[in-house]
């Protein structure tokens, strides 16, 4: 292997291994969990992230009520760990595909957390989800009209690099 390409394969492992802003899912039962981590040495204030199940190949939907498109079991939104660094709780509708959260403040090291039931609506086993149905699924941050976005890999994680402080 030449050293060019070998300096190439590190800097771009290394993007990847050290994203400033980390999202993984976790598929589980009964509730699914997508937990959200500021990895950079700067606070994160006043942005939104968007999670946009939409471009998953399965047809991935938040299924929040027994009564809408989702199958079987069903879990509402409930945010189980930062609810104190959003600036509101989103709503999130039975079907829907994507969630914006609107952050306040994400310090360095400081995470937002939070429990749905996943569908598949494409799929053999529609209640389970995994990392290559999400594969594909992207997260989008957006500071001031700025909008730099990350894509779920197959196994279940994403990662956003965020402009400097």
């Amino acid at each position: 292997m030449s050293l060019k390409l070998a300096a190439l394969l590190i800097t771009a492992s290394a993007t990847a291994a050290h994203a400033d802003l980390r999202v993984n899912f976790y598929e589980g039962a009964p509730k699914d969990r997508f937990r959200i981590e500021n990895a950079s040495h700067c606070t994160l204030a006043a942005a939104s992230i968007t999670l946009d199940l939409s471009t998953s190949p399965a047809g991935l939907i938040f299924d929040v009520t027994g009564a809408g498109a989702g199958v079987e079991v069903f879990q509402p939104f409930e945010i189980v760990e930062g609810a104190e660094l959003l600036a509101t709780t989103p709503s999130v509708l039975d079907g829907q595909s994507q969630i914006q959260l609107d952050v306040a403040s994400l310090a360095p090291g400081q995470a937002i957390a939070f429990t749905i039931d996943v569908d598949d609506t494409l799929g053999q086993r529609a209640i389970t989800v995994s990392g290559s149905e999400i594969e594909g699924a992207t997260v989008a941050y957006d500071q001031a009209g700025t909008a730099v976005t990350g894509t779920f890999s197959s196994s279940a994680e994403a990662g956003i690099a965020v402009a400097g402080c």
